[in-house]
């Protein structure tokens, strides 16, 4: 059975999953992306569909915030400082990675 698929009773298993441990990988996961600055956003959209501010928008989404705050909690800092401090340009093949991969996107 993959990640995403059913259990056979038409529920995810992600549903199912406890709130504290999702809660734990997640703040692993964001603790991960803080540290590697080396992974561009660009190269995360590229080959996952997602990056640092895909996941403080959806925070701001779940959590009734603005964007502004929710990509804050995400990079531990202003969007706009770690913009400046780590923000790369993309180049015209970065692009087109991206946009192929969020193609797939749901």
């Amino acid at each position: 059975m993959s990640c995403s698929e059913d259990r056979g009773d038409g529920t995810d298993a992600l549903d199912t999953l406890d709130d504290a441990v999702a809660a734990a990988a997640f703040r692993r996961l964001v603790r991960l992306l803080r540290h590697r600055h080396d992974a561009a956003n660009i190269d995360l959209m590229g080959l996952a569909g997602f990056c640092r501010n895909c996941l403080g928008d959806w925070i701001a989404e779940a959590g009734g915030i603005d964007k502004e705050t929710g990509r804050a909690i995400i990079h531990g800092m202003p969007a706009a400082e770690w913009k400046a401090r780590y923000h790369v340009t993309a180049t015209p093949e970065q692009l087109r990675r991206m946009e192929e991969s969020m193609a797939k996107n749901p």
